[in-house]
């Protein structure tokens, strides 16, 4: 398992309970690929730099994982068919090394 930050912008076409769901659909889809969340920070409506498929607002949310690296391929294809989610950014979180005084 790796760890990885995954920030999402979702569509704004609708209420806050429909971005929690949203959000709670990714998180399923995450467990489903063998995979764990660890945080979530629901950073809220930005305007966007660019009007993305005619949406000029996006609901940011990040989120802390430990996926299986074989698995990213699967959840980046389940967030390009999702139809709620605009964008979508994998990364791979680096670990902090201890520091000796």
């Amino acid at each position: 398992m790796r760890n990885y930050e995954l920030l999402c912008i979702l569509k704004t076409g609708f209420d806050i309970e429909s971005a929690e769901q949203i959000i709670v659909n990714v998180e399923n889809a995450i467990k489903n690929f063998e995979g764990s969340v660890s945080g979530i920070n629901k950073i809220g409506r930005k305007k966007l730099a660019y009007e993305i498929n005619k949406n000029r607002d996006g609901f940011y949310a990040a989120f802390d994982i430990q996926l299986d690296p074989s698995k990213v391929v699967e959840l980046k294809r389940y967030l390009k068919l999702n139809e709620s989610v605009l964008r979508y950014f994998v990364t791979v979180k680096q670990e902090q090394k201890a520091q000796v005084a």
